[in-house]
């Protein structure tokens, strides 16, 4: 080990001797050695030995970190962070998940995740206080987190040492056989809901992907069979053995003082030892196969020889020829005799049909699988390099990752062409921490008739990125970017959330790299970039395409395999287009490898979409003017030039409703968000055809040339302005989101030599004026819009959970088009002007809102939207609004009395059901579909209040909506405690609403997932929780005031994010949502705190809660004709808990 350049890390080498040098085993007592501890390299990484490995720069060190080592062997990192102030998280990290399972212990790590927190007695001590607490398993760790507040509600005491018990009690759980029953069938519950057609297409994935390794066998969930089994000793051996100081690392990240957290760490945890933890193991053969695992693992694995966050696993790496490989990073199959990788065969193995292909010519090998399934609709490929993860410690590494993301950045956008084989794509490179190694994978979909054409496009990009690399104009946009993206993180600083900052520190610790403050990363980048060359970057793009080209007969080849998965729909015809099996997927894959390929060109970019004179021409023939803000909850008429708090709120001339809120949380960033109120209730008010609204928006985001600009033009603009958009059409409104910087952007250079750009706010506002005014409506977007459509309708007749809630909407809304899916014939018959003629006819500025939140000034933000968007003319897209045209929103249907039960069969050989409860509910507002309140049908039941403040709080415009989302709240919690807990029923029942917030009326829906056989019995399960909240189980003041901390905190959390703040301004001086004015949220904390347990009693029988007006449904699979059953206890290998791998361009 001491060639690792890491200190070996163990109890004994803390404190294993005494001043005289003798044993301390008197000391210690008679307890013996832990059977599984072992030396081995500190968990801190690189907080543990800052030397730098190489002699270039070492990187700097986050200056307030603060790390250190318990004598009981307890590492422990610490960082002060003020966002959100007053609050904190701790995680408790253990380095040990189903990677570490014996043979007879599939499933345990999750299932002693789930016993030894739920069965925490001091856990239960954090509800009401407004904390937040969860744990979840994966390959490599399980994790516990408490995020709480510093202190406890009304001046309460502080939260952190009753944080850090609820985390000791992790440590020193018990067993309790009731826990364990109950736990036990949440686990199984969860078994079946994790169990979709996505998670058994990343089961096969992960399986051909580590075919080589112990994580191809020991997925989370586990074996079903194991997990009836395991009694009281089984889960406290798989604790005892793996919850030991040594083998796990503490985090506090928040508004803290390191000095009383480091106190307060070695107080509460100090007295735990290893050796006591061994007392607990009082199974023998355990005993013994965990020490000969421990002893397996020490010898030769990544978790060893890198990090020991990582799984106890080995890899055939495949990188270019002679590319260097630290020797302890090659592992033999087979470790001393002992079966470490599960390379042989067992009882509970999947059986998995394994394609070896062999070479497919000299020095080039593919590692083909396929994966066909009754419930895949469309054809994807993913092909994969597996790559020893660099640590980012010094500028030579620092430089290389962000040569690897500009690369990356390029290939990105190069891939969204025009008429695309593919329907999605995404080429990425990331260090797994979960898999203990870097993953480069390209994801792939494409309609499954086009599956060779979508190969020989995304393929020949990559080829094109390796072989000739990015232009002078790419690495020029995206390092902009990447030194744009840096800059806002500075700015944030402390600010960060302490969420979004303990996932990075995770994240950096566990792979071995340099935990920089974000101050320290912005200089770095600037360094770092300043020095970048063309040829790094196309360096870097070499190596990560490497796996691609090197299958060019040309091409000397990589070292390893190209791994190659595809999934496809079953049982299609072998004369079909569609038609592929192994031989035919490895050909192609290789002969869209010798395609010639040509060097990329440079994209002319505008600068700006519109020139200065122009819009000085636009604000002389159309004078912009200010009118103030009218509402309609009772708020005065505001100010035409007032600025006001916390937001100002104005009407331009043209009608543009216009709501501006300064919010520097989020340092240098803002969030746009334009409403169009219409949606799919304006297709049937205005006679469009059905599904043209939801079309035509989805053309708008598939579009996005402008003017005299190009699509590829318009989104580069978009990338050198850091843009990003969103466009989506709902049930009653067309709505566009946007996020940008609100700095300077699309600068050229760096340094002293930088060229501003216009500001990211500039920007918005100029793609905001073309949509309304300029946007250019092309055949190809519609066919995009239209690809997506049909795919989303054909998956949605193969999913259980999208069926069934399409089945009940049909049956609630007596098959009313606008809460229903787009049906393949309806989305074919749209064409592109009647797509354009229903969304523009919403774009009438008269109609329009803008809401924008962001850390700028609101004086010159208010000046850009006043020559932008008040130039605009009035009658602008005024030939687009149809003759009959109602503004006015209208209702949801009633629903049919009395209800109905559905039953829904979906083909599918894994057995899995759903079932649903729902009914008729207000709107989000409070609103019921005979135009009715929430506020009338109380007071109503409720004639004599006790005082006029019971009249005066029920009257408030804002008491229907927090009284139903204090419902919402302790519904959810009365779920969980009787269906999940106290029936055992189910690992999750979710309870919500419908929340319009313009149709009046709605419905609340309830689904829980279960067994087939418990299904029914679950559905009973959650109607008995309804039912009982009506009468024998009445909303207590304990439950209010729970839920008022909920619905609080999560307010005030959201208030820090620019995207909340657009949100609750939306609608604010619409007429169609009366309701919602401006003292919706200045208010919000007073009525929220002064609902009552009456209020909620009288406000639940505004719902549709008879048992006999109730639409309940289940959807359950059947194995397909022919399909062989399964033996009992045959059990499917189940999906991982919390999979994904991340976006393509999160560097």
């Amino acid at each position: 080990m001491e060639d690792s350049g890491q200190e070996s890390f163990s109890l004994k080498t803390l404190f294993g001797k005494n001043k005289s040098g003798g044993s301390n085993q008197n000391l210690r007592g008679p307890l013996e050695p832990h059977p599984s501890e072992r030396s081995h390299i500190v968990p801190l990484n690189r907080l543990q030995n800052r030397d730098s490995p190489t002699s270039s720069e070492a990187l700097p060190f986050h200056p307030e970190v603060r790390s250190g080592v318990l004598e009981n062997g307890l590492p422990y990192v610490i960082l002060p962070n003020k966002s959100p102030p007053g609050r904190f998280e701790a995680h408790l990290q253990v380095f040990s998940g189903s990677a570490d399972e014996l043979e007879p212990q599939q499933g345990i790590a999750h299932l002693t995740e789930h016993v030894a927190y739920m069965g925490s007695r001091k856990r239960e001590r954090l509800f009401g206080t407004g904390s937040q607490t969860n744990a979840y398993t994966d390959f490599h760790h399980t994790v516990f987190y408490a995020a709480c507040p510093v202190r406890a509600p009304r001046g309460g005491p502080y939260m952190l040492p009753m944080a850090l018990d609820a985390l000791v009690d992790v440590m020193e759980a018990r067993v309790e056989s009731s826990r364990l029953e109950k736990e036990r069938a949440a686990v199984l519950s969860e078994m079946t809901m994790v169990n979709t057609i996505e998670y058994r297409v990343e089961c096969q994935i992960l399986s051909t992907l580590h075919r080589e390794n112990r994580l191809a066998k020991r997925f989370p969930i586990g074996k079903e069979s194991l997990i009836r089994s395991w009694q009281n000793e089984d889960v406290r051996s798989w604790h005892r053995t793996h919850y030991r100081p040594d083998n796990v690392l503490l985090y506090v990240v928040g508004d803290i003082d390191p000095d009383e957290v480091e106190k307060a760490i070695s107080a509460k945890f100090g007295h735990i030892t290893a050796e006591k933890q061994a007392t607990g193991i009082k199974l023998p053969e355990i005993k013994t196969e965990a020490s000969e695992l421990a002893d397996a693992v020490i010898s030769k694995s990544v978790k060893a020889a890198q990090s020991w966050h990582y799984p106890p696993v080995r890899h055939e790496w495949c990188v270019p020829k002679g590319y260097p490989i630290d020797d302890k990073l090659v592992s033999p199959a087979e470790v001393s005799g002992y079966d470490l990788h599960l390379q042989n065969s067992y009882p509970l193995d999947e059986i998995v049909n394994k394609i070896d292909i062999g070479e497919i010519a000299p020095g080039k090998k593919i590692r083909p699988h396929m994966f066909k399934h009754e419930l895949l609709q469309a054809f994807s490929l993913h092909i994969f390099a597996k790559r020893p993860v660099e640590p980012i410690v010094d500028m030579e590494s620092f430089a290389r990752s962000l040569a690897r993301r500009i690369a990356l950045a390029a290939l990105q956008i190069r891939s969204r062409s025009d008429d695309p084989a593919f329907t999605f794509v995404e080429f990425n490179q990331l260090d797994s921490a979960r898999e203990g190694c870097a993953v480069c994978s390209l994801d792939m979909t494409a309609e499954p008739a086009r599956w060779r054409d979508a190969i020989c496009k995304s393929l020949s990009e990559i080829r094109k990125l390796g072989e000739y690399g990015v232009t002078a104009g790419e690495i020029e946009r995206y390092a902009s970017s990447l030194m744009t993206d840096a800059e806002q993180l500075a700015a944030q600083g402390d600010r960060i959330s302490h969420g979004d900052q303990l996932s990075h520190l995770m994240e950096t610790i566990a792979n071995g790299h340099t935990f920089m403050s974000p101050e320290q990363a912005y200089y770095m980048t600037a360094r770092a970039l300043q020095s970048l060359t063309l040829e790094d970057v196309n360096k870097a793009a070499a190596e990560l395409c490497s796996h691609i080209t090197g299958l060019n007969k040309d091409s000397p080849g990589t070292e390893g395999e190209t791994i190659a998965i595809a999934c496809m729909p079953k049982n299609i015809d072998e004369s079909s287009p569609a038609y592929c099996d192994p031989a035919s997927l490895v050909e192609t894959i290789y002969e869209a490898c010798q395609i010639e390929v040509e060097p990329e060109e440079d994209v002319v970019v505008p600068q700006t979409l519109i020139p200065e004179d122009e819009l000085a021409k636009s604000v002389e023939a159309n004078p912009p003017v200010w009118n103030g803000g009218t509402f309609t909850d009772g708020t005065p008429q505001t100010s035409a030039e007032a600025i006001t708090r916390p937001f100002t709120l104005r009407r331009l001339g043209n009608g543009i409703r216009v709501g501006v809120a300064r919010n520097p949380a989020e340092s240098q960033r803002g969030h746009l968000r334009l409403v169009a109120p219409g949606g799919r209730d304006a297709e049937r008010r205005l006679g469009f055809k059905k599904g043209s609204m939801a079309i035509g928006a989805r053309t708008m985001q598939e579009g996005g040339a402008f003017g005299p600009w190009t699509r590829e033009q318009v989104e580069l603009f978009c990338v050198d302005h850091l843009l990003m958009v969103e466009i989506t059409c709902t049930e009653e409104a067309v709505t566009i989101d946007f996020v940008f910087p609100t700095t300077n952007v699309g600068n050229v250079g760096f340094g002293d030599d930088v060229q501003l750009g216009i500001t990211g706010t500039e920007s918005v506002l100029q793609v905001v004026r073309e949509i309304i005014m300029g946007f250019r409506w092309e055949e190809d977007a519609l066919g995009r819009s239209k690809q997506h459509f049909r795919s989303s309708h054909e998956s949605l007749q193969k999913n259980l959970e999208g069926l069934s809630t399409e089945r009940i909407m049909e049956t609630m809304t007596q098959n009313d088009d606008r809460f229903l899916s787009i049906d393949v014939d309806s989305v074919n018959s749209i064409s592109l002007d009647e797509a354009k003629v229903a969304v523009m006819s919403q774009m009438v500025p008269a109609d329009l809102e803008i809401s924008i939140a962001g850390d700028f000034q609101v004086e010159s933000v208010l000046e850009m939207v006043f020559n932008y968007l008040g130039s605009i003319p009035a009658d602008t897209n005024k030939e687009y609004e149809q003759s009959n045209s109602d503004k006015v929103a209208s209702s949801v249907p009633t629903i049919p009395s009395p209800g109905k039960f559905i039953q829904l069969e979906l083909e599918d050989p894994d057995p899995r059901a759903v079932a649903y409860v729902s009914g008729s509910a207000p709107n989000s507002w409070g609103v019921l579909s005979d135009g009715t309140t929430v506020a009338d049908h109380v007071m109503k039941a409720d004639p004599k209040p006790k005082d006029s403040y019971d009249t005066q709080r029920r009257s408030h415009p804002l008491f229907g909506h927090v009284a139903l989302s204090l419902i919402s709240e302790i519904v959810n919690r009365r779920l969980f405690s009787t269906v999940r807990e106290r029936k055992q029923l189910t690992y999750d029942a979710n309870f919500s609403f419908s929340n319009f917030e313009r149709l009046a009326g709605g419905w609340f829906l309830v689904t829980v997932t279960a067994s087939k056989e418990k299904a029914q019995l679950a559905l009973e399960a959650c109607k008995e929780t309804l039912a009982a909240l009506r009468k024998s189980q009445a909303i207590t003041a304990d439950n209010v005031e729970s839920a008022k901390r909920v619905v609080i905190n999560r307010h005030e959390g959201e208030l820090r994010t620019s995207a909340y703040w657009t949100q609750l301004m939306s609608g604010l001086q619409e007429e169609s949502i009366p309701a919602k004015g401006p003292l919706s949220v200045t208010d919000f904390l007073k009525v929220v705190e002064s609902i009552t347990a009456r209020d909620l009693q009288l406000t639940l029988e505004t719902l549709g809660l008879d048992d006999e007006n109730l639409y309940t449904a289940i959807g359950q699979t059947i194995p397909p004709e022919g399909t062989e059953e399964i033996e009992d206890d045959l059990v499917r290998q189940a999906p991982a808990i919390g999979m994904g791998r991340g976006g393509a361009l999160t560097g």
